[in-house]
């Protein structure tokens, strides 16, 4: 049976040092998940459960390694926001996975961007409504090659960083995630169940802010390189 609008061909992020490329299935992100950059935004983080929202496959931008993405300002918006990101790569299928299970279903990390028109989020928040068009816009996810847990290890702690137009803005390590990779992974399993190609964007450090047009973000992590994206 042949479909009266043809499939688009899936979103694929590279696995750094092959020549494979991972499908994206869904992506998950979570909120608020360093006490610092929750207080920047008006929240007492008291390690309540944590919580997610969703963003389309398609606002996954690849950026391979030593590439700089050409970020276009987006509509609509006159705060758009950088968030450096760690992203976990699911390699296993998995529900009401246990904490101490949880490493077992990542396939890899990767660095990400969880671009915001922040403005639009805020008016959202205020009016108690759903974040999408401050969140889950096109080109909202530029994420760098996929390095595989086998190569690089799990992240309990790594340095993370992002510079803009060379200043340093955000600077923190994982370890001061609220809830820890493995913890992030058992509680969203709960709700979904996991799937290879899910990525889960892990939170952000305190730090975000603006850019414009001409503005160079480069994001660090350790033992995953650098992703660099200039806003045109």
């Amino acid at each position: 049976m042949a479909f009266v609008f043809p499939p688009e061909a899936p979103v694929a992020i590279p696995v750094a040092g092959s020549d494979t490329t991972i499908a994206v299935r869904r992506v998950y992100c979570v909120g608020r998940n360093y006490a610092a950059h929750a207080r920047e935004m008006g929240f007492d983080p008291d390690r309540e459960p944590p919580f997610f929202f969703c963003k389309p496959t398609d606002a996954v931008v690849p950026v391979a390694e030593g590439e700089t993405l050409e970020l276009a300002y987006p509509s609509q918006t006159a705060n758009y926001h950088y968030e450096a990101e760690l992203v976990a790569v699911i390699g296993q299928s998995g529900s009401d996975i246990q904490v101490e299970k949880a490493l077992e279903h990542v396939y890899g990390y990767a660095i990400g961007l969880d671009m915001t028109r922040r403005d639009l989020q805020m008016k959202m928040r205020e009016m108690g409504r759903p974040w999408e068009i401050g969140k889950a816009f096109d080109r909202s996810a530029p994420i760098g090659p996929v390095y595989r847990a086998s190569d690089v290890g799990h992240f309990e702690s790594a340095p993370i960083w992002l510079t803009l137009n060379g200043e340093t803005k955000q600077k923190s390590d994982v370890s001061h995630l609220i809830w820890s990779v493995a913890e992030t992974i058992a509680d969203l399993s709960r709700f979904f169940r996991l799937e290879p190609g899910d990525l889960i964007y892990t939170g952000t450090p305190e730090g975000v802010g603006a850019v414009r047009a001409g503005d160079l973000m480069v994001v660090g992590i350790e033992r995953l390189g650098e992703l660099r994206a200039r806003v045109v």
